[in-house]
């Protein structure tokens, strides 16, 4: 099961974040402020994939954004960079050739369509028809 999922930009801004599990909203900052300093601290040839703390995170840069989610640790790292990309390929297909403003300005779509795809943590939707 997916636990959270974050979106950031290179300048470590937070885009979106999904949390799947209950965090209190310190806890919640801590774990993004590790996290995106962490991945952009990383060169862009190494792994795709973190052990970090009780989970695995697994992260995608497109463009300017990072997509970043973290899974419990009996999870697919695989499964879960497909579906990363299944939701860029979802706003993609919403937006035209998504960039980081159509998520600033239209975060509102990005979340639903997030919503659609995943629904608590599990992937929910597998139809690019209908989630778009």
């Amino acid at each position: 099961m997916m636990l959270f999922m974050l979106l950031f930009s290179r300048q470590g801004k937070l885009r979106l974040q999904k949390w799947y599990m209950a965090y209190p909203d310190k806890v919640k900052k801590k774990i993004t402020r590790e996290l995106v300093t962490t991945i952009l601290a990383r060169k862009p040839k190494m792994c795709s994939f973190l052990e970090w703390k009780d989970c695995k995170i697994v992260y995608k840069r497109y463009a300017s954004l990072y997509f970043c989610c973290a899974i419990e640790q009996n999870d697919n790292e695989l499964l879960t960079l497909e579906i990363i990309h299944r939701y860029v390929e979802l706003l993609d297909k919403y937006f035209g050739s998504v960039c980081e403003l159509d998520i600033i300005f239209n975060f509102e779509k990005a979340y639903f369509i997030l919503d659609e795809l995943l629904i608590g943590g599990e992937i929910q939707e597998t139809s690019k028809k209908k989630c778009a």
